[in-house]
């Protein structure tokens, strides 16, 4: 057993450095192992095959398997493309490597694959009928984080809500080992109970890692006008500004009705998103089960377009409550996205019978 720790800690530190010089290490590497996975499952296959088996575009795919082959790892030939010798080797190698640093269950890559994300986490139960779930999900996403993460500094940017005060809670300092962190909150304040606004929530993951905190003393909803009005504020400039210096960050996906009732809209606005089959929210954003964004809020913090360019994305959702939201989110959600989720979710989604 001692021996497994210790190789799984060789294995995360060696890819923290590699890291450092390569910070698409980990995409380029989880995208690889499933090609070569699909061509030694399935060979010989073709390229068109292949592609609609990972839900690549042939043309992504082609730069992929081109480079493969120039190193000797894949062979092509008019029944299709296998491993060679080599690739063989290489393909068990890195399996090796994967299944110490990120490897999913059968379930977890069936719904990574069905959902276009990079990682899944599934963790057991339902949160919808048993509250306990919660710090489950907490737990697997601090474990996720410290995965995900290489050495170095790092502005977290922070959603509020009771799965991300979770999070915080099972933080501790040895996830700043050789890490720097500042959290500050990426939207203002919903009204809500004090514990889970963002605000209150980053604050509590800086003090549980040892790092520092940026506060923001906004509201999330306001008016044009008032957005415009505020935004010139010295303090509140500051800590947009570092928003959008973030390079991690850590959020939750809405079902569309309880976020109506958390940011306390009248009966008309919820009439309006009804009636247009509104499923999710993320980031004042909300959208139907196709992931069209229907609504879009004037809001302090993060906009849903900002999420491409923050190279570590956790997202974490549970219950079968939030199923629809998480699957229509996907549409949404860069690639490079890892998420973390209880059976709950993950079972209605596979079974494509969301509530």
């Amino acid at each position: 057993m001692t021996n497994k720790i210790e190789t799984r800690g060789f294995m995360k530190d060696s890819i923290s450095v590699l890291q450092k010089i390569v910070p698409d290490l980990l995409t380029v590497l989880h995208s690889r192992y499933r090609i070569l996975k699909e061509i030694q499952a399935c060979s010989p296959i073709g390229r068109r095959a292949l592609s609609e088996k990972l839900n690549q575009s042939e043309r992504t795919l082609r730069t992929e398997t081109d480079f493969l082959r120039k190193n000797g790892i894949v062979s092509s030939s008019k029944a299709g493309m296998e491993l060679t010798h080599k690739g063989k080797k290489v393909f068990y190698e890195l399996e090796s490597i994967i299944d110490h640093f990120m490897k999913m269950n059968a379930k977890e890559e069936e719904l990574a694959k069905m959902l276009k994300l990079q990682l899944c986490r599934i963790v057991p139960g339902n949160l919808d009928d048993d509250s306990t779930i919660l710090d489950q999900l907490g737990i697997a996403a601090v474990n996720m984080f410290d995965e995900l993460l290489p050495e170095g500094e790092f502005i977290v940017a922070v959603a509020g809500g009771s799965t991300m005060a979770a999070m915080a809670k099972n933080m501790t300092t040895e996830l700043s080992d050789n890490r720097k962190f500042t959290f500050v909150p990426s939207r203002g304040g919903l009204g809500e109970v004090m514990s889970i606004q963002a605000n209150s929530v980053s604050d509590l993951m800086a003090q549980a890692t040892g790092g520092e905190n940026t506060a923001l003393f906004a509201p999330d909803n306001l008016s044009a006008q008032a957005l415009d009005s505020l935004k010139n504020e010295p303090t509140i400039r500051y800590t947009m500004n570092m928003m959008k210096r973030a390079n991690c960050l850590l959020y939750s996906i809405g079902n569309a009705k309880v976020m109506m009732e958390r940011r306390k809209m009248s009966e008309e606005e919820k009439k309006l998103l009804t009636n247009n089959e509104v499923v999710g929210e993320a980031f004042g954003c909300y959208f139907d089960e196709k992931g069209t964004i229907i609504s879009r809020l004037s809001r302090f913090g993060l906009q849903i377009e900002d999420v491409e360019r923050i190279p570590y994305a956790i997202a974490i959702a549970g219950g079968e409550l939030k199923a629809k939201a998480i699957k229509a989110y996907s549409h949404i959600a860069p690639e490079h996205t890892w998420l973390v989720t209880d059976e709950g979710a993950a079972n209605l989604i596979l079974k494509g019978d969301t509530l």
